[in-house]
Protein backbone atom coordinates (compact mmCIF):
# COMPACT_ATOMS: atom_id res chain seq x y z
CA UNK A 1 0.00 0.00 0.00
CA UNK A 2 2.00 2.86 -1.54
CA UNK A 3 1.44 6.07 1.12
CA UNK A 4 3.54 8.91 -0.59
CA UNK A 5 3.96 10.16 -3.71
CA UNK A 6 6.04 12.62 -5.00
CA UNK A 7 6.15 13.71 -8.76
CA UNK A 8 9.50 15.00 -9.61
CA UNK A 9 11.14 16.15 -13.03
CA UNK A 10 11.99 12.70 -13.64
CA UNK A 11 9.60 10.58 -12.02
CA UNK A 12 7.39 9.14 -9.07
CA UNK A 13 8.52 7.80 -5.41
CA UNK A 14 6.47 5.88 -3.89
CA UNK A 15 7.04 4.91 0.50
CA UNK A 16 5.15 2.03 1.99
CA UNK A 17 2.72 2.15 5.00
CA UNK A 18 5.83 0.01 6.53
CA UNK A 19 8.86 1.97 6.00
CA UNK A 20 7.04 4.93 7.77
CA UNK A 21 6.14 2.50 10.77
CA UNK A 22 10.13 1.40 10.71
CA UNK A 23 11.08 4.69 10.96
CA UNK A 24 8.67 5.74 13.56
CA UNK A 25 9.39 2.85 15.51
CA UNK A 26 13.19 3.20 15.30
CA UNK A 27 12.73 6.55 16.77
CA UNK A 28 10.56 5.99 19.29
CA UNK A 29 12.91 3.44 20.76
CA UNK A 30 16.15 5.42 20.69
CA UNK A 31 14.84 7.84 23.17
CA UNK A 32 16.11 7.23 26.72
CA UNK A 33 13.41 6.38 28.99
CA UNK A 34 11.00 4.47 26.77
CA UNK A 35 11.10 0.55 26.96
CA UNK A 36 8.87 -0.21 24.25
CA UNK A 37 6.60 1.01 21.35
CA UNK A 38 3.55 -1.35 22.22
CA UNK A 39 0.43 -2.71 20.16
CA UNK A 40 -0.45 -4.96 23.13
CA UNK A 41 -2.72 -2.71 25.86
CA UNK A 42 -5.05 -0.69 23.40
CA UNK A 43 -8.64 -1.23 24.12
CA UNK A 44 -10.06 -3.81 22.02
CA UNK A 45 -12.87 -1.44 19.87
CA UNK A 46 -9.71 0.75 18.59
CA UNK A 47 -7.98 -2.57 17.31
CA UNK A 48 -10.61 -3.49 14.99
CA UNK A 49 -11.44 0.02 13.67
CA UNK A 50 -8.31 1.48 13.14
CA UNK A 51 -5.17 0.72 11.06
CA UNK A 52 -2.92 -0.18 13.79
CA UNK A 53 1.22 -1.61 13.10
CA UNK A 54 3.55 -2.41 15.71
CA UNK A 55 1.96 0.18 18.10
CA UNK A 56 1.61 3.47 15.53
CA UNK A 57 -1.60 4.18 13.96
CA UNK A 58 -0.85 6.42 10.29
CA UNK A 59 -3.39 8.94 8.76
CA UNK A 60 -3.12 10.67 5.88
CA UNK A 61 -5.89 13.45 6.04
CA UNK A 62 -7.65 14.28 2.75
CA UNK A 63 -5.66 17.48 2.36
CA UNK A 64 -2.28 15.72 2.73
CA UNK A 65 -1.38 16.76 6.30
CA UNK A 66 -0.14 13.25 8.31
CA UNK A 67 -1.27 12.62 11.95
CA UNK A 68 0.96 9.91 14.08
CA UNK A 69 -0.32 7.87 17.07
CA UNK A 70 2.50 6.24 19.06
CA UNK A 71 1.78 3.74 22.18
CA UNK A 72 5.07 3.85 24.44
CA UNK A 73 5.63 1.70 27.83
CA UNK A 74 8.26 3.63 29.45
CA UNK A 75 10.79 2.79 31.82
CA UNK A 76 9.94 3.57 35.78
CA UNK A 77 11.99 6.48 36.58
CA UNK A 78 11.70 8.80 33.95
CA UNK A 79 9.64 12.07 33.70
CA UNK A 80 6.65 11.52 30.82
CA UNK A 81 5.96 14.99 29.35
CA UNK A 82 10.14 15.31 28.55
CA UNK A 83 9.88 11.40 27.32
CA UNK A 84 7.11 12.47 25.43
CA UNK A 85 8.69 15.46 24.08
CA UNK A 86 12.21 14.02 23.21
CA UNK A 87 9.74 10.99 21.11
CA UNK A 88 7.74 13.57 19.04
CA UNK A 89 11.13 15.47 18.21
CA UNK A 90 12.88 12.91 17.26
CA UNK A 91 9.83 10.86 14.79
CA UNK A 92 9.60 14.44 13.24
CA UNK A 93 13.13 15.34 13.06
CA UNK A 94 13.55 11.83 11.71
CA UNK A 95 10.80 11.70 9.11
CA UNK A 96 11.85 15.22 8.02
CA UNK A 97 15.91 13.83 7.03
CA UNK A 98 14.79 10.52 5.67
CA UNK A 99 11.76 10.89 4.00
CA UNK A 100 11.04 14.47 3.74
CA UNK A 101 7.72 14.31 5.34
CA UNK A 102 6.62 17.00 8.15
CA UNK A 103 3.81 15.64 10.11
CA UNK A 104 0.92 17.94 10.91
CA UNK A 105 0.55 15.83 14.77
CA UNK A 106 2.24 13.29 16.70
CA UNK A 107 0.11 12.42 19.63
CA UNK A 108 2.16 9.98 22.17
CA UNK A 109 0.22 7.94 24.19
CA UNK A 110 1.42 5.87 27.24
CA UNK A 111 0.28 2.61 28.02
CA UNK A 112 2.17 1.31 30.43
CA UNK A 113 5.72 2.25 33.06
CA UNK A 114 7.27 -0.62 33.17
CA UNK A 115 8.30 -0.62 37.09
CA UNK A 116 10.43 -4.37 36.99
CA UNK A 117 13.52 -2.85 35.66
CA UNK A 118 15.11 0.01 36.31
CA UNK A 119 17.39 1.81 33.70
CA UNK A 120 20.28 4.01 35.16
CA UNK A 121 20.01 7.59 33.52
CA UNK A 122 21.95 8.87 30.73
Amino acid sequence: MAVKNNEANNGKITLDRKILVSIINLAAKEINGVESVSNTERPWYKKLFSRYDDGVEIKFEKNGALTIDVYLNLFVGFSVPDVAYRVQENIRNSLSTMVALKPLKINIHVLNVECDKEVQHA
